[in-house]
């Protein structure tokens, strides 16, 4: 277990916001992750953030506590699992694309929908990361983990993790209980594209990929096309990607919307019904779009001039200009459709 005092978070968050914290702990298997479940009990006084890559996370200020964190490195283990199906086994700290590109060169499917989507293999399973019609929940099987309070190392099935759209137990009443060391996903040796979300079949047929002889690499490679046409590089201009999660709503809401704004952008989200009741998901980017925030900036943050989702670091804002911006576009949107949009990212 590696521990540093008084380190910048700078290159652990994709915003790009230089905060400190006061004490950086990075924990590099699962005896260093029991090691770091001790100092954190020894240290209960003092407030505790669990890190990833830091690519849905917005710092406000400078973190006075603990920031603990699996090493970033890339260690995977593949087992049949009998049925057709290979169980892959990765370590918290591997980056969650460099996993799927490996899944998809060595014939294991499932994940290719998911294709460039930043962070790591940890906070997939806290995030129930998703994209293009597709979720980690869709092959996530359990996760590996350390309790905080006991030290006790454990596996929590996926079905115990209550996942949802953007939701977990890791979100809520299971927030910094645990230290996340490995996460399994059973994938298929059998390739069943999903093509029926977004743009995806415009840009097979852009391309001339006929899907009756569709591989999962042109299909990774296609989903990465499409992300980098509309998302910003954080290299080149912070962003902790899709800011804001896509509303849900009821059958009369989703009426009452329709009626007033008849080129309303949805999707069914058969997911989210509560009982029997019909439910929809309205983007979140067609809502601040509309509310004409493409484009614009306050400050020194942004709306990225592609995609309405992306809130963007233009050079030299602090956390709380972005913070700002997202209560303008709140408001604006609460105002013309009377919505509330939540944030996706994390903001501490």
């Amino acid at each position: 277990m590696k521990i540093q005092q008084h380190y910048s978070l700078l290159h652990h968050n994709t915003f790009g916001m230089d905060q400190q914290c006061d004490e950086y702990l990075e924990f590099t298997s699962t005896a260093d992750a029991v090691a770091a479940s001790a100092y954190i009990r020894e240290h209960a006084d003092r407030p505790l953030l669990i890190l990833g890559g830091g690519s849905n996370l917005l710092l406000t200020h400078d973190f006075q506590g603990i920031v603990v964190s699996p090493e970033q490195r890339f260690e995977v283990h593949a087992e049949a699992d009998g049925k057709g199906n290979t169980l892959l086994r990765c370590w918290a700290g591997c980056t969650f694309d460099a996993v799927v590109a490996y899944a998809v060169a060595h014939q294991m499917y499932g994940l290719e929908n998911l294709s460039l989507i930043p962070g790591q293999c940890g906070a997939s399973a806290v995030q129930n990361i998703g994209a293009y019609g597709a979720e980690a929940k869709d092959t996530l099987t359990s996760v590996e983990a350390v309790e905080i309070a006991t030290g006790r190392q454990v596996t929590i099935p996926a079905e115990d993790c209550e996942y949802a759209y953007r939701q977990s137990r890791f979100k809520h009443e299971w927030r910094d209980k645990y230290l996340i060391t490995w996460v399994v996903y059973r994938l298929s040796s059998v390739f069943s594209p999903r093509l029926d979300y977004g743009n995806i079949r415009r840009v097979l047929e852009e391309d001339h990929i006929a899907v009756d002889t569709l591989t999962a690499q042109q299909l990774r490679d296609a989903i990465i096309r499409i992300r980098q046409a509309k998302l910003p590089d954080p290299v080149v201009l912070g962003n902790g990607g899709s800011f804001f999660m896509n509303p849900i709503v009821d059958v009369a809401t989703f009426e009452r919307l329709k009626a007033e704004h008849p080129d309303l952008r949805y999707f069914d989200a058969p997911d989210e019904q509560q009982g029997s009741e019909k439910h929809y998901k309205i983007p979140a980017g067609w809502l601040i779009d509309q509310c004409g925030w493409k484009g614009k900036q306050l400050g020194r943050a942004g709306v990225y001039e592609k995609q309405a989702l992306v809130l963007v670091n233009l050079g030299g804002a602090t956390g709380k200009d972005v913070v700002a911006l997202m209560h303008a576009i709140q408001a604006d949107v609460r105002e013309k459709f009377g919505l509330e949009l939540k944030p996706e990212v994390n903001i501490r």
